[in-house]
């Protein structure tokens, strides 16, 4: 049996990307933090509305942007839009946060609600982002 040595570490990225993800991510985390001041709903007497909003929406772009790029787009389209603004607008964090905020108040069937409820929204926009983007790109193509 071949041995191939060590596994390959990926290249750095380059300096410009890892400023586009960091732009982007100031957004996303802004927009993010506007939608929370917008529709707040206190989590220890009601439910994290605003973050599964966010998270399905996010979700929902995700899956048409990785359509959009797939065959073509700017080198940084992914990285800024994708893991910048996106990333930065659905977190993980701030749906952990409410998990826990409510658990803390004592209410943990709607934080176990919460937590499936968000993962299935989540994946489900995904696949309706990308089969709505995939059908709009289809019927566009003469």
């Amino acid at each position: 049996m071949d041995n191939p040595g060590p596994p390959r570490r990926a290249a750095a990225p380059s300096p410009t990307v890892v400023l586009a993800v960091a732009l982007g991510g100031g957004l996303g985390a802004t927009a993010r933090y506007g939608a929370t001041r917008l529709w707040d709903v206190p989590v220890e007497t009601g439910f994290p509305w605003t973050i599964l909003a966010v998270n399905t929406l996010g979700c929902a772009l995700i899956g048409a942007l990785m359509v959009i790029t797939e065959e073509r787009g700017h080198r940084l389209a992914r990285p800024f839009l994708g893991t910048g603004v996106l990333g930065g607008f659905t977190t993980f964090s701030a749906y952990a946060g409410g998990a826990h905020t409510l658990t803390d108040a004592g209410r943990v069937g709607p934080a176990l609600g919460y937590l499936v409820l968000t993962l299935a929204a989540a994946m489900a926009a995904v696949w309706a982002g990308t089969a709505a983007t995939r059908s709009l790109r289809a019927g566009s193509r003469p």
